[in-house]
């Protein structure tokens, strides 16, 4: 059997590759003369005017270079929105490559959505819309409805972002807060076909929160989206003219974001967390261990969820592997730096000095967590009197909201860079 060390980045390395755009997008796609099957549809390219191809999200370079190797030669233009371009760009002139911001939108995030909606005012009857969405998307591109300005918008995301809102809720905010979100992409795009191909980052895979939905149609309405903002006012106090253009669109003074799934023509999900996690569950397998997924919905407060993982060990035979996939969230209370998946493993630091043997991972696949370098940690038996001796008390890191000093002293940071990628996050559980 290998050592842990190799067993870890095996366990990260297949599950990272089971989601890298190259692999899926090769997977499920296939052109054969001028016939595009994707999974179990097919399409003639050769029927379009023109072929545009939008590509937005964390993993949006991958994801364009990857649908190019496959049907270039058809693509009229295209625009690709990231956080993080190649060193060594593979893509043609035809693509406009753009860095927009995150975790917060920024000046070329605007800039990013400005230039989308401008190729797709071009879309007409006769063409064709490829959107390739992942996630980050709901940061990377951006375009503020109803007057409001890209400060603000910047403020309310750092100040929900703090507050402890959900995934879902945060983005049924951004949906009817942007004229790019909500399905309004599609609306743009049309009266031309359309093909949307989603990598999922969300816990459930709902395809209208996944960068907040730009090009599906959205469940949730302007009510929703102001009962959040009340939910929350308690706790932080947001800018008031939110409130206004929530409020205007409640009263019907501003459109709704996209209620017909007609307008959104073909949507595929074809990788998601689900993906990964079963990935690494199987190369445990190749490196002797008995291995399991055993939820891929994990959710919850960070540090109540680290605290939790532990007691898991009780049931795992060694050798053994059992992976979660999921996405915590961290309620702010102190200034320190870190990420969710940082928050989990140090929470798990006590519990887990009493599993000798033992070994926690945290993983976000992105390799990103949060506003930090690192994309995770790893947690043994010995982490917790590492940290004694370094006189490093891991509750009052945790207090702190300070994981990433924590592990960056006692060690155990993992830090891959970005992975290109992005599916939610992984925890593995090892008992040798």
């Amino acid at each position: 059997m290998e050592n842990t060390s190799t067993l870890i980045r095996n366990l990260i390395k297949a599950a990272i590759d089971a989601v890298k755009p190259e692999h899926f997008i090769a997977d499920n796609i296939q052109l054969s003369g001028s016939k595009l099957t994707i999974q179990d549809k097919t399409c003639d390219l050769t029927a379009y005017t023109h072929i545009y191809v939008i590509s937005v999200g964390k993993a949006a370079y991958g994801m364009a270079a990857a649908l190019d190797k496959i049907i270039g030669q058809f693509v009229s233009r295209g625009i690709v929105l990231t956080k993080h371009l190649p060193l060594r760009c593979d893509l043609t002139e035809k693509y406009q490559l753009m860095q927009g911001g995150h975790p917060v939108p920024t000046e070329a995030s605007l800039s990013g959505a400005e230039a989308i909606l401008e190729l797709l005012d071009r879309a007409g009857k006769d063409d064709l819309v490829i959107f390739l969405i992942s996630g980050g998307g709901s940061a990377l591109m951006t375009k503020p409805i109803g007057g409001l300005n890209l400060e603000t918008l910047q403020a309310f995301s750092k100040d929900i972002l703090s507050c402890g809102a959900d995934i879902k809720e945060f983005n049924i905010l951004r949906k009817h807060l942007d004229e790019v979100k909500g399905g309004r992409l599609a609306l743009h795009a049309a009266p031309a076909a359309q093909i949307t191909i989603i990598l999922s980052d969300v816990v459930g895979n709902p395809l209208d929160t996944i960068a907040s939905g730009p090009t599906v149609p959205d469940s949730s309405t302007y009510q929703d989206a102001l009962d959040i903002y009340d939910r929350y006012a308690n706790i932080v106090k947001f800018p008031a003219n939110v409130r206004e253009v929530l409020e205007a669109g409640v009263n019907r003074k501003l459109p709704e974001t996209l209620k017909d799934a007609s307008l959104a023509g073909q949507v595929f999900l074809p990788a998601s967390n689900r993906t990964a996690a079963y990935a690494a569950a199987a190369q445990g397998r190749k490196d002797g261990l008995n291995a399991s997924v055993l939820n891929t919905h994990l959710t919850g407060e960070a540090a109540e969820i680290g605290a939790l993982l532990p007691s898991f060990f009780s049931e795992l035979e060694p050798p053994g592997l059992l992976v979660f996939g999921g996405e915590t969230t961290v309620h702010l209370k102190g200034n320190g730096l870190g990420g969710r998946n940082l928050e989990t493993a140090l929470a798990s630091v006590r519990p887990m000095a009493n599993w000798e043997g033992c070994t926690l991972v945290t993983l976000a696949t992105d390799g990103e967590d949060g506003p930090t370098d690192a994309a995770g940690a790893i947690v043994t038996s010995e982490t917790l009197s590492k940290a004694i001796q370094c006189g490093c008390d891991p509750d009052e890191f945790l207090r702190n909201n300070d994981s990433y000093h924590f592990f960056e002293r006692v060690g155990g940071l993992l830090q891959p860079g970005p992975t290109g990628t992005n599916v939610n996050d992984l925890v593995f559980l090892i008992r040798q």
